[in-house]
């Protein structure tokens, strides 16, 4: 991952032409330009972001569906991001990777994975190797960012008729950034 392939939002010009007037340019004037928040009646936007407990967002109430899993990846939760459209009628969805993942390089963590699970968990080991052997390919990413650009690009084939966004978040400094595409 290299900071050239993030574009940072520091004013309302930043903000690409194609998320402008969209729920994913309110996320970004929300987050990152102090937007005052509006009121809204129902979710216009799905965000998917990892789980990471270091990331914040400042969204008014009513404004997302907010989903999250380890490396924002969606690929075994996918029935739930169809229900934010299908039933929640969310037209625009953003995928936020981070820098600091967890799910990056996963498989190299495997004794830690093994040790948490059975000192904190109270798991014997053969059970928590399994349970690790069984899921790491799953969700490991090797690279947040080609990760997050590679998930964009399988869910507008998915749903083609949906705006979706990768973006970014550096942990540092809380501030999400646009992806650079090409």
């Amino acid at each position: 991952m290299t900071k050239d392939n993030l574009m940072p939002v520091n004013c309302d010009a930043d903000i690409l032409p194609q998320y402008r007037q969209t729920p994913v340019g309110d996320l970004l004037g929300y987050q990152n330009l102090d937007w005052p928040f509006r009121s809204y009646e129902q979710a216009v936007l799905l965000i998917g972001m990892c789980m990471d407990h270091r990331k914040m967002l400042h969204v008014p109430d009513n404004f997302a569906y907010i989903l999250r899993a380890g490396g924002a990846n969606f690929r075994r939760i996918e029935f739930k991001v169809s229900f934010a459209v299908a039933i929640g009628g969310v037209r625009a969805m953003c995928l936020i990777g981070h820098d600091q993942c967890g799910m990056m390089h996963l498989s190299e963590r495997r004794d830690a994975f093994v040790h948490g699970l059975v000192e904190n968990a109270g798991w014997n080991a053969d059970d928590a190797v399994k349970h690790f052997d069984k899921h790491t390919a799953d969700f490991e990413i090797s690279d947040p960012l080609e990760f997050v650009r590679s998930e964009t690009q399988r869910l507008r084939l998915r749903y083609p008729k949906i705006l979706v966004a990768p973006l970014f978040y550096l942990v540092d400094d809380g501030r999400l950034y646009q992806v650079r595409e090409t």
